[in-house]
This record gives C-alpha cells, sequence and structure tokens, in this order.
C-alpha cells in the first residue's frame, strides 16, 4: 500500500483533513461568478421567490475555463446548491421536474468530468463547502439553503465528524505492515489510535444538539437535501434539459457518501448484510457518490492483508480487546445517529417510518448497519 504520504498523494487524502478538500476554493472568474452570486445568495432569494427567474436567465457556459481541480469542486458545489433552490424552491409543493438546459448542460458536463453525479452530494456540501472565517481556525460555510445558523451547523458538525475520524488514516499503512509482519505490539498501537480518533469523532457529534435545531433541520432544511430517487414528489426522476431526454434518478446527500466509514468497515472486516434490499447494497450504491479517488481508496483498502483475521489467528486477549474498542467505536457512532435521526427526522414527523434524503427507509438502514457492526465483536 506504502507509506501514508503516498496513500495521501495517490488518493487526494489530506493529512490533517482526511477526504476533506484542503483550502476549497471560494470565487470563480467570469463568467463562472454569476453562478457563485447566486448560491451565495440562495435564502433572500427562495424567500423572495426570485431564485428561479434569475437562473432562467442565465447564460449557457462552457465548463472549458474551469482548468483545475479545485476551481471544478467549487463549480459543482455551486451548481448542485442551485440545483437543489431549483427544483425544491420554496418547499416541496412547487416542485420542478426539469432543469433548463443553462444550468443542466455545465452541470452535467462538469460531472462527467469529476465523476460525480449531477446532484449536491456529501463530497460537495460537507466535504467542499468550508472556509476558515478567521485566524483562530473557526469554520464557515461557503453557501447555504434557508435555516440560516441551523443550516450552517449541520454541514459543519458534520465536516469535524469526517476530520476527527479521518485523523486515523496515517495509520493505515503502519496497521497492514504490522499484519504483514505479525508485528503485534505495532498492530496494537495502530488499533488504538484508530479507536481514539473513532471516540473523539463522537464527542465532536454531539455538538449537533448545540447548533442544530430539530424543527428547523426537518420543516426547513431537509427538502434541499433530497434527491429524486424513490421520491414521491419526483416519482420519474429530473430531466436534464439539453443533455439527456429522459429524466434521471439520484440520491440526495447522505452520510452513507462519506468515504471514512465505509473506509473502517473495510479496515476492521465489518461486512454489512448482502441481499436484494440490504444495507451492503446500499452503502455500495453511495460509493458512486464519492470522488473517485475515494473510492479507489476503498478498493486498495479491500485488497490488503486481513486485520480481523490476523487478530482471530492470533487468539490474544488483549490484542482482541484493542479491536474490540475500534468495534465499540464504530457501534457508539451508528447508536449516536440512530438518536440523532429519531431526533431530528422521525420526533419532528410524528411518524415511525421515514425516507432518508439518500431514499432509504432510514431507521432500518441505520438499525441494521449498527446492529451488524455490532455483531463484529469478538469473544474474548
Amino acid at each position: 500500500m506504502g507509506s501514508s504520504q503516498e496513500i495521501f498523494e495517490k488518493y487526494h487524502i489530506d493529512e490533517e483533513l482526511g477526504f476533506a478538500l484542503p483550502k476549497p476554493l471560494e470565487e470563480l472568474p467570469p463568467p463562472y461568478d454569476e453562478w457563485i452570486s447566486i448560491a451565495k445568495n440562495l435564502p433572500e432569494l427562495i424567500e423572495k421567490n426570485k431564485l428561479r427567474e434569475r437562473v432562467d436567465q442565465l447564460q449557457i457556459h462552457s465548463i472549458d475555463g474551469l482548468k483545475d481541480h479545485k476551481s471544478q469542486r467549487l463549480a459543482h458545489l455551486t451548481l448542485g446548491y442551485i440545483t437543489m433552490a431549483y427544483v425544491w424552491n420554496q418547499g416541496d409543493k412547487d416542485v420542478r421536474e426539469v432543469l433548463p438546459k443553462n444550468i443542466a448542460v455545465p452541470y452535467c458536463e462538469l460531472s462527467e468530468k469529476l465523476g460525480l453525479p449531477p446532484i449536491l452530494v456529501y463530497a460537495d456540501c460537507v466535504l467542499a463547502n468550508w472556509k476558515k472565517k478567521d485566524p483562530n481556525g473557526n469554520m464557515d460555510v461557503l453557501f447555504w439553503f434557508p435555516g440560516g445558523d441551523c443550516c450552517k451547523g449541520f454541514f459543519l458538525v458534520s465536516l469535524l465528524v469526517e476530520i476527527a475520524a479521518a485523523s486515523a488514516i496515517k495509520v493505515i499503512p503502519d496497521l497492514f505492515k504490522a499484519v504483514t509482519n505479525e508485528d503485534q505490539n505495532a498492530l496494537q498501537k495502530a488499533l488504538r489510535y484508530i479507536a481514539s480518533s473513532l471516540q473523539q469523532a463522537r464527542k465532536e457529534f454531539e455538538k449537533i444538539h448545540k447548533y442544530v435545531d430539530p424543527n428547523t433541520f426537518y420543516n426547513v432544511l431537509r427538502i434541499y437535501l433530497s434527491g429524486w430517487k424513490n421520491s414521491s414528489k419526483l416519482p420519474k426522476g429530473l430531466k436534464y434539459e439539453g443533455f439527456s431526454d429522459t429524466p434521471r434518478e439520484y440520491a440526495g446527500g447522505s452520510a452513507a457518501q462519506s468515504s471514512i466509514f465505509q473506509c473502517f468497515d473495510v479496515l476492521l472486516g465489518i461486512q454489512q448484510q448482502s441481499g436484494e434490499e440490504s444495507a451492503a447494497r446500499f452503502l455500495q450504491e453511495m460509493r458512486k457518490y464519492m470522488p473517485p479517488t475515494h473510492r479507489k481508496f476503498l478498493l486498495s483498502l479491500e485488497s490488503g492483508p486481513s486485520v480481523r483475521e490476523f487478530v482471530l489467528s492470533k487468539g490474544d486477549t488483549e490484542l482482541r480487546a484493542d479491536y474490540n474498542e475500534c468495534v465499540k467505536a464504530m457501534v457508539s457512532l451508528r447508536n449516536y445517529h440512530l438518536e440523532i435521526v429519531r431526533k431530528y427526522i422521525v420526533d419532528p414527523s410524528c411518524q415511525q417510518a421515514n425516507k432518508g434524503t439518500g431514499g432509504t427507509d432510514l431507521m432500518t438502514f441505520l438499525k441494521s448497519v449498527r446492529d451488524t457492526t455490532k455483531s463484529f465483536k469478538l469473544e474474548k
């Protein structure tokens, strides 16, 4: 697998930020500054019901002027925000089934170039949607939807969870090297570091209660994260005018599109239940919503030596305990995610079953993932 430095370069992973985009661009040159202007003023344009009018007036811009990766990522983020706002506008009462060509054509072309779908994905709204607000390191988002500070808080807490967990990526080469060399001490050290990073991620997750109001999230923000796959509002999907004659279906942004937790599932040998409507199938599908280099990174981990098999073969109580701490930390994160979904989605909706923005029956999916993760704890 190479050194951690080789991993970071080959798979576009940052040593400090993991899968998050380091120092995202904040502005684009003309003519793309038109897009930025709309995205920066989305809440106001939506409130005044002027958003669609502004978008309809746009010229079609060629994406040829977007030469480098960071400018392409910013453009994808910007067009993703504009697309969600155009489709859903002031809620789900007046939904558009066609994205006009002046946005649809550059968005689809850019998406093909980046290997991402033409919808706002986690890699956009969380991993590339941030900036340093001041020299103290306080962060802000580049763009937000209606919902104000609640919307900003949701994206930033998600980013902090991601960064905390991602700090363990640098020990992955040590982990594989330890298994290959049968170096138990080095393996235990790497496992303890991973467990600690996952525990820190869980602490960061707790900040959501401070910054995100459940009613605002459910009644205002959530619709803008919803996709057009398994959608009752857009049962056929969305037509991208000028690019595709038939509507396309895409899932909305979802934490399942984060590479970091799939990464630790692979490392720990946690395999989700397979089958037609399974969690494993859905998580595999969500990889299509990740940047291609991050997908390749997960594949490279799958071809590495099995940490779980090595721990099992050694029959060492202390080694098993260190492995189990990692599994417990994953279970703890997934338990907490369930609590958050209950508080922010199930309770405000006054229903027991809800589809997630990714299009799944959310509680069923999360319970399945949590319970499977729990089952991979080793007997001492």
